[in-house]
């Protein structure tokens, strides 16, 4: 089995924005005194942080027989075979051509995905969408659980 394990972390640029933000809420607070201005830039940049790490925290794993993609655990045996995105193809399913119902996990950062149709009768889910810098070991990796 070859084991795929991949964390969807926020680019360096949102790191520089929530610095900003805090920036931005320590010069709103300064006509308030030193202190406010201090507590605002402190408070503002710190929970811009925890927004940006909570949104970069999503990890898309192979683990045993199974595809967790976020907060989704979706056996391999539901789904069929893995269809690698690139840049041109993942815009087209994010935008015009994607169902409502389908399981999407997107980083609007993260160019490349992976599509899965999902073969269960039993699950409403057309396919599910998983945004990752290497498609091609994420689907080496679910074709290599299915063989198993």
């Amino acid at each position: 089995m070859q084991p795929y394990e991949e964390r969807l972390s926020a680019p360096p640029s949102w790191w520089l924005i929530a610095i900003l933000i805090g920036v931005s809420v320590g010069l709103i607070m300064l006509p308030f005194g030193t202190l406010p201005m201090l507590g605002g830039l402190i408070g503002g940049a710190a929970l811009a942080c925890v927004g940006v790490s909570s949104y970069g925290s999503a990890r898309v794993r192979v683990v045993a027989d199974s595809l967790v993609a976020g907060e989704a655990k979706i056996p391999v045996s539901a789904l069929g075979t893995p269809q690698v995105l690139d840049a041109e193809e993942a815009a087209a399913w994010r935008s015009y051509k994607a169902d409502p119902q389908a399981f999407m996990l997107l980083r609007s950062y993260i160019p490349t995905a992976l599509r899965v149709e999902v073969t269960d009768p039993e699950d409403p889910t057309p396919y599910v969408y998983v945004s990752t810098r290497d498609p091609k070991a994420l689907a080496a990796a679910l074709t290599a659980v299915r063989s198993a």
